[in-house]
């Protein structure tokens, strides 16, 4: 949904090394020179303030949480010898070694990291309004983008209206079942683009997240703007808004660093992003223009491709009474558009992937939910529904299970701390960004049997997660989606959705694996967790072609 948190953290040792190296290569040579020593004298001009302040922090919180030794400006030295890729094997080492919540320096900011559910529990549900609050990130200012959004938005009571109305006129329940119409839709595409023929293929060996990424894009790009597009027009939006992401959470952290001097040597990242942003305007406004139009008619429209509900109309509707009434800027509807969209598609795209691998890897799960599924939808019924799903309990385990062991994002957004607060008998101070390590807290093997082996059954009756609470409101064992008072507002909505189209694939298709080409887990960090060797299952209609969709 949002800029990868621990891309953000750990991009120092990163930021000096693309310094060194862009400045030898540029065509600006002279600049760059320029502009390193311009960092060096900003070192050099920091460090007595710098060692001031550390050793008045070190007086006034004399309990810190561990952690590895670090380096005035600098910050802990693991950045130094490690990787960005690499943050999360190093994570996992620092908490064997120091305990289950490690403090790393970055420069002059402090980082906390937790790994125990118990911990996670303290700070995010008993301490909740500590922690509702999220760091500012340095490349929204230089770019000049309004912390008025849901996602990194700064907590208080604009970002208060936009996530009630988010709620209340899009992902509530009531509201959810207003789009069944789309997601029917949307089923009949997956199933098609599924079962095209390939060439070569025996009898179809689909590269699968490519279809589920194009399928959630269809539906929540109807959903936010109320217009059924067609296929070249939702890849183009699809394409715009996921270059965007990804170059934003790989190139922009490393304005974290000193971004006095990176804003200028960098400046060509800068513009790189002012244009990707052009370019979704673009694409947008002309959607969003064409629901003020017709707000402005009363909502009447002839086109049967049209939707009498959107998260657009919404935001129409928004008047922000801490700044004179006034409407949402385009500017602020984009990046709400943005946020609705990448947070909808690339997370359910990666969860259904990895949840289908789960399947196609363990042929005896994905045959008794098909019994299941079987027992209880008539073979003549067209499809699973939504109602369905409630009814099919094996189906809601084996969501749950995937989420367990394949988080799409192993590392929740950042929170800030708003005042000093204990965790764990620790002091965290004023301004302190706290992570938490989803994926740790799921496969911890002091709390789940066996964490590594995919078993729906422990959700059930008699199991170790059994009456688990994916919102951890009274405990938390996982939390896929976070907790507390910056959980995913869409979780709800979420797992109907992977409810909803795992339950109709596995109905339709029989998954196998491609002899030669077997499953392979191995993980990959993108903007989520992905598999990196993607999904390409064999598969086999169940039904006649005819009953399919």
């Amino acid at each position: 949904m949002y800029i990868n948190a621990i891309r953000e953290a750990s991009s120092h040792r990163a930021s000096l090394i693309t310094l060194t190296v862009e400045a030898q290569h540029s065509p600006h040579k002279a600049l760059a020179m320029d502009a390193l020593q311009l960092l060096l004298g900003a070192l050099l001009f920091l460090l007595p303030a710098t060692l001031l302040r550390l050793l008045r922090a070190r007086s006034k919180h004399p309990r810190l949480p561990p952690g590895p030794p670090s380096l005035p400006l600098l910050g802990s030295m693991v950045w130094l010898t490690n990787s960005p890729s690499e943050i999360e094997p190093l994570l996992r080492r620092l908490v064997e070694r120091y305990g289950p919540i490690v403090a790393l320096r970055m420069g002059l900011s402090l980082s906390v990291f937790i790994a125990d559910r118990r911990l996670a529990h303290a700070a995010l549900v008993e301490s909740g309004a500590a922690l509702a609050d999220r760091p500012t990130l340095t490349s929204a200012g230089l770019l000049g983008e309004t912390q008025n959004a849901i996602g990194r938005g700064s907590y208080g009571p604009v970002w208060r209206l936009l996530r009630r109305n988010l709620v209340a006129e899009t992902v509530h329940p009531s509201r959810v079942k207003l789009f069944a119409p789309a997601r029917a839709w949307v089923r009949r595409v997956l199933l098609e683009k599924l079962g095209e023929p390939r060439p070569g293929a025996a009898p179809a060996a689909p590269c699968v997240v490519e279809t589920f990424q194009y399928a959630m894009f269809c539906l929540l790009v109807l959903m936010c703007f109320g217009e059924r597009l067609d296929e070249p027009a939702v890849r183009a939006i699809a394409a715009a808004a996921r270059e965007a992401l990804i170059y934003r959470s790989k190139s922009m952290p490393v304005f974290a660093f000193f971004p006095a001097v990176t804003k200028h040597v960098f400046r060509s990242r800068l513009h790189r992003v002012r244009a990707l942003k052009r370019r979704l305007g673009e694409l947008f406004m002309p959607l969003i223009d064409a629901r003020r139009e017709r707000k402005e008619r009363g909502g009447e429209s002839k086109k049967e491709t049209t939707f009498e509900h959107s998260y657009v109309d919404s935001l129409l509707d928004i008047k922000i009474h801490e700044d004179g009434d006034r409407a949402l800027t385009d500017d602020e509807m984009i990046i709400l558009c943005c946020e609705f969209l990448d947070g909808g598609t690339d997370t359910t795209s990666t969860g259904l992937q990895w949840i289908m691998a789960e399947l196609v890897k363990n042929p005896g799960i994905q045959e008794k939910l098909y019994n299941e599924i079987k027992a209880t939808i008539d073979d003549d019924k067209e499809e699973v529904t939504e109602e369905d799903v409630h009814k099919i309990p094996y189906l809601k385990a084996v969501i749950l299970e995937g989420l367990r062991k394949h988080p799409p994002a192993h590392f929740v957004l950042p929170h800030k701390a708003a005042e000093d607060m204990e965790i764990g008998g620790y002091t965290i101070p004023e301004g302190t960004t706290v992570n938490f390590m989803v994926a740790e807290m799921g496969r911890d093997e002091r709390e789940w049997k066996n964490p590594m082996e995919f078993s729906p059954e422990r959700f059930l009756p008699g199991g170790d997660g059994e009456g688990v609470d994916v919102t951890g409101t009274k405990a938390i064992k996982m939390m896929p989606f976070g907790a507390g008072r910056r959980i995913c507002a869409a979780f709800g909505m979420a797992m109907l959705h992977l409810e909803y189209f795992v339950a109709n694939m596995v109905r339709e298709f029989e998954w196998h694996e491609v002899v030669g080409d077997e499953v392979d887990f191995a993980e990959k960090n993108e903007f989520t967790v992905v598999m990196k060797k993607p999904l390409r299952p064999r598969l086999v209609p169940r039904r006649s072609q005819a009953s399919q969709v």
